[in-house]
């Protein structure tokens, strides 16, 4: 038996009056996901545990059959993995996006999802002005980056606010706060003027485009230490592929194999066909298969409605269409990791539906795949990480 495990990243939301009182997820077309549904079994997982902020790192760690608490890393550190970096002992990794602020208020979180090439000759500048002994800076993708911070263990405790939690809000009493905060707000300060001389950022702005104003350091990680690898635990071979550094760091500290696709991305310019066509050919050579797709998350946070309900239907017919085509017996398990409010552009906590289908899954009576079916049902998966057992069938 095959498995596969399609992640819509932040696909679930909530109800919403532009559309008669009906999430993105169940305003979308789906007939592919619907016909899961209809042969499959259709739920609830509560993937963020009570207390744990509702980041793709938690509710995706739980997705892959973790207890996020259990086996927390640091999620700065989990991205630091998927770069390569390794991190000393006393080393700390934060995430570092590049943002705009004007007038106090988080006018982009991510630069205007600027590009890679465009953020990396940014972070180069950064990183010729601003490193030393102290700070170190990793470009990444897109926006987002890595900074890391030697001989520091106690910015780990700091209190940081995600700028995509701030979008169009003000910054005041947002930024790293805490004992041992003043280091990192004053290379935020010193950040500003390099930001302003790097040519790659004048000649965005001078196209008109959003420029870096700012670095955001957050989510803090250390080194993480016992983490018991996927095939240890399971007894299966795994592979994954993602457009996002935080999945493939979650593959590289859980020990799946990292699929090289081209064209993954973690915008709407992801080439779905691609991913779904590597994802299901991995399954050649391993029992599990990780499929991640960040699009939706993306438009939830630019509080994009179409734009998610676009995501959400490509995933379907470009993606869920050729699942359904596989050959040989295959479990299929679809869900997002957590709800992406298009009111909020952020992350909650709620628990997400999913599909169960393949050999051995039982209809569980739903029609539909969204919110409300799931709600409607008996099968409420809590903690989250039992998700993974169910597809498996130990569960």
């Amino acid at each position: 038996m095959k498995h596969l495990v399609l992640i819509l990243d932040g696909a679930a939301g909530w109800p919403l009056p532009e559309l008669g009182g009906a999430t993105t997820l169940a305003a979308a077309s789906t007939p592919n996901l619907d016909a899961l549904a209809r042969a499959g079994m259709v739920g609830l997982a509560q993937t963020v545990p009570d207390g744990v902020e509702p980041s793709s790192s938690a509710a995706c760690t739980s997705i892959l059959g973790y207890d996020p608490v259990a086996n927390y890393v640091g999620r700065g550190a989990i991205e630091a993995a998927s770069m390569g970096i390794t991190l000393a002992a006393d080393e700390v990794a934060l995430r570092m996006n590049l943002v705009a602020i004007e007038d106090e208020v988080m006018t982009s979180y991510s630069c205007g999802h600027i590009t890679t090439e465009e953020s990396r000759a940014i972070v180069a500048d950064l990183a010729l002005e601003l490193s030393d002994e102290t700070f170190t800076f990793h470009p990444g993708v897109a926006y987002r980056h890595i900074l890391v911070v030697k001989g520091h263990p106690e910015l780990v405790e700091l209190a940081y606010t995600p700028p995509h939690d701030i979008s169009d809000k003000t910054i005041v009493g947002e930024m790293p706060r805490g004992e041992g905060a003043d280091l990192l707000l004053d290379l935020m300060d010193r950040a500003r003027d390099v930001l302003r001389n790097s040519p790659a950022n004048r000649a965005r702005a001078a196209r008109g485009e959003v420029a870096a104003t700012d670095i955001w350091p957050f989510w803090p990680g250390v080194a993480p230490d016992g983490l018991v690898p996927f095939s240890t635990l399971r007894g299966l071979s795994a592979a994954m592929t993602s457009g996002v550094d935080l999945l493939n760091g979650l593959a590289v500290l859980f020990g799946f194999d990292r699929l090289d696709i081209p064209g993954v991305s973690d915008g709407p310019d992801n080439d779905y066909s691609a991913q779904i066509a590597g994802g299901l050919a991995a399954l050649e050579d391993h029992d599990v298969v990780i499929v991640h797709v960040e699009s939706p998350d993306e438009e939830g946070h630019a509080g994009d409605m179409q734009g998610k309900i676009a995501a959400i239907e490509s995933i379907d017919r470009l993606m869920v269409s050729r699942i359904r085509e596989y050959p040989r017996d295959l479990r299929v398990l679809c869900m997002p990791d957590h709800p992406t409010p298009i009111e909020l552009k952020t992350h909650v906590g709620e628990p997400v539906p999913f599909v169960l289908y393949g050999p051995g899954v039982a209809h569980s009576g739903s029609e539909t795949y969204d919110e409300a079916a799931a709600a409607d049902g008996d099968v409420h998966i809590d903690p989250g990480y039992g998700v993974m057992s169910l597809l498996l069938g130990s569960r």
